[in-house]
C-alpha cells in the first residue's frame, strides 16, 4: 500500500518498525516496543520480536474503582519493562489498535513524550508476512518517575456536562445502532449502561471512518475532510466519546496528534459512565 504522509514522531509504519527491530531487542532503555491487547492471548500467540505485552485490562485500569491507573501504577508498569522517561516508546495492537491508542492517550495524560503507534495495529503486521516471535524478551527493571497530570487532554463528567449547548462539539464515535440507543455496547462486549442514546448536540464519527484499507490511518487531508464535514476544525473545541474510552481515543489521535488540532479532549468515562448516571441528559434516534 502506498504510504500516507504522517510524522514519524507520532505515527510510524510497520516498516519504520521492522528496519528498527534490533534496537527494540537490545537490552538498554533506548527504545522499548509494547503490544496492548485487551487481554493477552494475542500476544501470547506470537508478536512482533522484542515487543512486551500490556494487558489493558489488568494493566491499565485501576483495581478499586473504574478509572485509569494512578501515576504510582503507570511507574511501575513503565519501570518493570525497561521504560524510563527517554525510551522511544512505539505501541501496537489488536482491534485496529483502540487500545495502544488509548494507552498513547495515557503517556500523553501522564507526561511520556516520545511515543509512537505503529499505523495498522498487530493485525496489519501478521496478515503483511513480517517476522513473528513466542519470546518474552528479558528487559531491565528501571526507575520511572510521573512528573505530573495534562488535565488539558482529558474530559471529566462535570466538563461534559458544562459544555453541553455550548460550541464545544461531542465526537461520538461509537456504532449507529449505539448512537441512537438500539445498543448500549456492541455485541460481544459486557460492560454496558443502563440506558442508550448519546450526549446531547454528539455528532456520531465511527472510529473506523478514522480508516483506510488495512486499519492505516487516513491521510490528514482525509481526514481533515472527514471533521470538517462534522463542522470540525482547528479552532473547534471538541471532546471525543465512546463506551469506555479505547474507540475514542482514536479520534482523539487523529484529531491532535495528525491534524494538530489544539483543543481536543477524550472523555475516558464515556457511555458507561454517562449512561449509568442519574440526572443527566441524554439524547435517542439519529
Amino acid at each position: 500500500m502506498p504510504s500516507r504522509p504522517h510524522p514519524d514522531d507520532v505515527l510510524v509504519s510497520p516498516e519504520w518498525v521492522r528496519e528498527r527491530l534490533d534496537r527494540f531487542r537490545a537490552p538498554g532503555t533506548d527504545y522499548r516496543l509494547l503490544e496492548v491487547d485487551l487481554n493477552t492471548d494475542f500476544y501470547d500467540r506470537g508478536h512482533i520480536p522484542g515487543a512486551l505485552s500490556v494487558d489493558w485490562t489488568a494493566d491499565l485500569r485501576a483495581s478499586d474503582c473504574r478509572d485509569l491507573v494512578g501515576p504510582g501504577e503507570f511507574a511501575r508498569l513503565f519501570g518493570e519493562r525497561g521504560i524510563d522517561p527517554d525510551t522511544t516508546l512505539v505501541v501496537y495492537g489488536d482491534n485496529a489498535n483502540w487500545f495502544a491508542t488509548h494507552l498513547y492517550w495515557m503517556c500523553s495524560y501522564y507526561g511520556h513524550d516520545d511515543v509512537r503507534v505503529m499505523d495498522g495495529g498487530r493485525e496489519f503486521w501478521m496478515e503483511n508476512g513480517y517476522p513473528v516471535s513466542d519470546a518474552v524478551p528479558s528487559v531491565p527493571t528501571v526507575e520511572y518517575g510521573v512528573g505530573g497530570r495534562d488535565e488539558s487532554v482529558r474530559a471529566y463528567r462535570e466538563d461534559v456536562l458544562a459544555a453541553i449547548g455550548t460550541d464545544t462539539v461531542f465526537v461520538d464515535v461509537r456504532m449507529p445502532e449505539e448512537y441512537r440507543g438500539e445498543l448500549t455496547a456492541p455485541p460481544g462486549y459486557n460492560e454496558a449502561a443502563r440506558r442508550g442514546g448519546h450526549i446531547p448536540g454528539a455528532v456520531n464519527v465511527l472510529w473506523a471512518d478514522n480508516m483506510r484499507p488495512g486499519r492505516l490511518f487516513k491521510s490528514p487531508a482525509e481526514l481533515r475532510s472527514l471533521y470538517a464535514d462534522h463542522g470540525i476544525d482547528a479552532d473547534t473545541d471538541v471532546i471525543t466519546y465512546c463506551r469506555i474510552g479505547e474507540r475514542s481515543s482514536v479520534a482523539w489521535f487523529a484529531l491532535t496528534q495528525l491534524l494538530g488540532y489544539d483543543s481536543v479532549r477524550n472523555y475516558d468515562g464515556s457511555w458507561v459512565e454517562w449512561g449509568n448516571m442519574v440526572d443527566v441528559p441524554i439524547e435517542r434516534g439519529a
